[in-house]
Protein backbone atom coordinates (compact mmCIF):
# COMPACT_ATOMS: atom_id res chain seq x y z
CA UNK A 1 0.00 0.00 0.00
CA UNK A 2 1.61 3.22 -1.01
CA UNK A 3 1.49 6.31 0.91
CA UNK A 4 0.19 9.33 -0.12
CA UNK A 5 3.50 11.88 -0.40
CA UNK A 6 1.48 14.91 -0.74
CA UNK A 7 0.57 16.20 2.92
CA UNK A 8 -3.23 15.94 3.58
CA UNK A 9 -5.75 18.68 5.14
CA UNK A 10 -6.61 18.32 9.15
CA UNK A 11 -7.07 21.30 11.47
CA UNK A 12 -7.19 22.09 15.62
CA UNK A 13 -10.21 23.80 16.05
CA UNK A 14 -10.04 23.79 20.14
CA UNK A 15 -7.13 22.67 23.07
CA UNK A 16 -7.67 23.00 26.29
CA UNK A 17 -5.58 22.02 29.20
CA UNK A 18 -7.93 19.64 31.31
CA UNK A 19 -5.47 17.90 34.11
CA UNK A 20 -2.03 18.88 35.01
CA UNK A 21 0.07 16.70 37.00
CA UNK A 22 2.88 14.46 36.58
CA UNK A 23 1.43 13.48 33.46
CA UNK A 24 -1.13 16.15 31.17
CA UNK A 25 -4.82 15.59 29.51
CA UNK A 26 -5.61 18.08 26.83
CA UNK A 27 -9.05 18.14 25.71
CA UNK A 28 -9.18 18.97 21.77
CA UNK A 29 -11.14 19.04 19.24
CA UNK A 30 -10.57 18.63 15.27
CA UNK A 31 -11.33 17.68 11.64
CA UNK A 32 -9.86 16.18 8.97
CA UNK A 33 -10.40 15.18 5.24
CA UNK A 34 -11.40 11.99 4.51
CA UNK A 35 -10.60 9.16 2.27
CA UNK A 36 -13.28 9.13 -0.29
CA UNK A 37 -13.46 13.39 -0.55
CA UNK A 38 -15.22 15.70 2.06
CA UNK A 39 -14.57 16.02 5.82
CA UNK A 40 -15.06 14.80 9.14
CA UNK A 41 -17.70 16.29 11.68
CA UNK A 42 -15.79 18.25 14.58
CA UNK A 43 -14.04 15.24 16.84
CA UNK A 44 -13.45 15.33 20.39
CA UNK A 45 -10.98 13.38 22.28
CA UNK A 46 -8.96 13.42 25.48
CA UNK A 47 -5.35 13.79 24.48
CA UNK A 48 -2.49 12.15 27.17
CA UNK A 49 0.77 14.62 26.80
CA UNK A 50 4.16 13.42 28.25
CA UNK A 51 7.94 13.70 27.13
CA UNK A 52 8.83 11.18 24.46
CA UNK A 53 10.71 8.33 25.63
CA UNK A 54 14.04 6.29 24.89
CA UNK A 55 15.18 2.78 25.55
CA UNK A 56 18.01 1.64 25.25
CA UNK A 57 19.49 -1.93 24.79
CA UNK A 58 23.58 -2.43 26.58
CA UNK A 59 24.76 -5.63 24.99
CA UNK A 60 28.07 -7.20 25.63
CA UNK A 61 29.18 -9.21 22.29
CA UNK A 62 31.91 -10.96 24.66
CA UNK A 63 29.82 -12.41 26.64
CA UNK A 64 26.74 -12.24 24.25
CA UNK A 65 24.70 -10.80 26.92
CA UNK A 66 22.29 -8.03 27.67
CA UNK A 67 21.18 -5.89 30.98
CA UNK A 68 17.52 -6.29 32.20
CA UNK A 69 16.12 -3.85 34.89
CA UNK A 70 13.41 -5.26 37.03
CA UNK A 71 10.82 -2.48 38.89
CA UNK A 72 7.56 -1.22 39.70
CA UNK A 73 5.15 -0.22 36.88
CA UNK A 74 1.46 1.45 38.54
CA UNK A 75 -0.07 0.28 34.69
CA UNK A 76 0.87 -2.78 35.13
CA UNK A 77 -1.68 -3.53 38.73
CA UNK A 78 -3.74 -6.17 36.97
CA UNK A 79 -0.45 -7.88 36.49
CA UNK A 80 0.34 -12.01 37.21
CA UNK A 81 1.89 -12.26 39.89
CA UNK A 82 2.51 -8.78 40.53
CA UNK A 83 3.19 -5.19 39.04
CA UNK A 84 6.91 -5.41 39.03
CA UNK A 85 8.31 -5.71 35.49
CA UNK A 86 10.93 -6.98 33.17
CA UNK A 87 12.51 -4.33 30.50
CA UNK A 88 15.42 -2.77 28.92
CA UNK A 89 16.62 0.66 29.79
CA UNK A 90 14.21 3.29 29.44
CA UNK A 91 13.51 7.02 30.84
CA UNK A 92 11.52 10.26 29.18
CA UNK A 93 12.81 13.11 27.41
CA UNK A 94 12.05 15.66 29.89
CA UNK A 95 15.13 18.39 29.36
CA UNK A 96 16.77 20.22 26.16
CA UNK A 97 18.86 17.06 25.92
CA UNK A 98 18.77 14.70 22.35
CA UNK A 99 17.17 11.79 22.62
CA UNK A 100 20.69 10.67 22.10
CA UNK A 101 22.40 11.72 25.34
CA UNK A 102 19.05 11.21 27.37
CA UNK A 103 19.58 7.73 26.52
CA UNK A 104 23.63 7.65 28.11
CA UNK A 105 22.31 9.54 31.29
CA UNK A 106 19.67 6.84 31.97
CA UNK A 107 21.80 4.05 31.61
CA UNK A 108 24.06 5.90 34.45
CA UNK A 109 21.63 6.91 36.30
CA UNK A 110 19.07 3.41 36.25
CA UNK A 111 21.91 0.77 35.89
CA UNK A 112 25.58 2.23 36.52
CA UNK A 113 26.73 2.22 32.61
CA UNK A 114 29.33 4.18 31.49
CA UNK A 115 27.87 4.70 27.54
CA UNK A 116 30.07 6.49 25.27
CA UNK A 117 27.86 6.31 22.36
CA UNK A 118 24.54 4.93 21.04
CA UNK A 119 23.30 3.71 18.02
CA UNK A 120 18.84 4.50 16.48
CA UNK A 121 17.89 1.42 16.07
CA UNK A 122 14.22 2.24 15.84
CA UNK A 123 11.81 5.26 16.47
CA UNK A 124 8.26 5.21 16.94
CA UNK A 125 4.86 6.52 18.00
CA UNK A 126 3.46 4.88 21.19
CA UNK A 127 -0.39 4.77 20.85
CA UNK A 128 -1.30 7.89 18.36
CA UNK A 129 -4.82 7.45 18.86
CA UNK A 130 -4.57 9.02 22.30
CA UNK A 131 -1.11 9.98 22.88
CA UNK A 132 1.76 12.20 21.82
CA UNK A 133 4.54 10.05 23.07
CA UNK A 134 7.39 9.06 20.38
CA UNK A 135 10.44 6.27 21.18
CA UNK A 136 13.26 6.18 20.24
CA UNK A 137 14.93 2.74 20.61
CA UNK A 138 19.08 2.72 20.92
CA UNK A 139 21.98 0.03 21.06
CA UNK A 140 25.13 -0.13 22.61
CA UNK A 141 27.74 -2.50 23.38
CA UNK A 142 30.14 -2.05 25.97
CA UNK A 143 31.87 -4.12 28.83
CA UNK A 144 28.93 -5.29 31.44
CA UNK A 145 31.45 -7.16 33.67
CA UNK A 146 30.71 -5.29 36.71
CA UNK A 147 27.20 -4.16 36.33
CA UNK A 148 24.20 -5.45 38.52
CA UNK A 149 22.87 -4.31 41.99
CA UNK A 150 20.24 -1.64 42.69
CA UNK A 151 20.22 1.51 40.99
CA UNK A 152 17.48 4.84 39.98
CA UNK A 153 17.05 8.07 41.16
CA UNK A 154 15.62 8.08 45.32
CA UNK A 155 13.95 11.72 44.69
CA UNK A 156 12.35 10.49 41.41
CA UNK A 157 10.97 7.36 43.69
CA UNK A 158 12.98 4.94 41.42
CA UNK A 159 14.12 1.31 42.66
CA UNK A 160 15.48 -0.66 39.80
CA UNK A 161 16.87 -3.94 39.57
CA UNK A 162 19.72 -4.57 37.54
CA UNK A 163 20.85 -7.82 36.28
CA UNK A 164 23.12 -8.84 33.26
CA UNK A 165 21.49 -12.13 31.25
CA UNK A 166 22.37 -14.02 28.45
CA UNK A 167 20.75 -12.67 25.15
CA UNK A 168 19.38 -15.94 24.78
CA UNK A 169 18.02 -15.58 28.78
CA UNK A 170 16.31 -12.50 27.42
CA UNK A 171 14.61 -13.61 24.41
CA UNK A 172 13.10 -17.03 26.61
CA UNK A 173 11.97 -13.81 28.95
CA UNK A 174 10.65 -12.18 25.78
CA UNK A 175 8.79 -15.32 24.25
CA UNK A 176 7.37 -16.44 27.66
CA UNK A 177 6.01 -13.14 28.11
CA UNK A 178 7.59 -12.47 31.05
CA UNK A 179 9.12 -9.20 29.56
CA UNK A 180 5.33 -7.35 28.84
CA UNK A 181 5.81 -3.75 27.34
CA UNK A 182 6.21 -2.87 23.86
CA UNK A 183 9.38 -0.70 24.21
CA UNK A 184 11.46 -3.98 25.56
CA UNK A 185 9.71 -6.09 23.37
CA UNK A 186 10.67 -4.10 20.19
CA UNK A 187 14.39 -3.82 21.55
CA UNK A 188 14.99 -7.44 22.16
CA UNK A 189 13.57 -8.53 18.78
CA UNK A 190 15.99 -5.77 17.16
CA UNK A 191 18.70 -7.97 18.96
CA UNK A 192 17.73 -11.42 17.90
CA UNK A 193 17.77 -10.21 14.60
CA UNK A 194 21.21 -8.41 14.63
CA UNK A 195 22.65 -11.42 16.27
CA UNK A 196 21.03 -13.61 13.33
CA UNK A 197 22.91 -10.80 10.51
CA UNK A 198 18.96 -9.96 9.44
CA UNK A 199 19.34 -6.11 10.75
CA UNK A 200 21.35 -3.34 11.32
CA UNK A 201 21.55 0.00 13.23
CA UNK A 202 19.73 2.84 11.36
CA UNK A 203 21.25 6.09 10.24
Amino acid sequence: MAKSTKARQWSLEARKTVHQGFYQIDSVAFRHELHAGGSTDLVERELFVRGNVVGVIPYDPATDSVVLLEQFRIGAMHQIPDPWLTEIVAGMIDTDETPEQVAIREAYEEAGLNLKSVELVSHYLASPGASTEEVFIFYAETDLSDIGGNHGLADEDEDIRVSVVSAEEAFELMDKGVVKNALSIIGLQWLKLKRAGLTSTRS
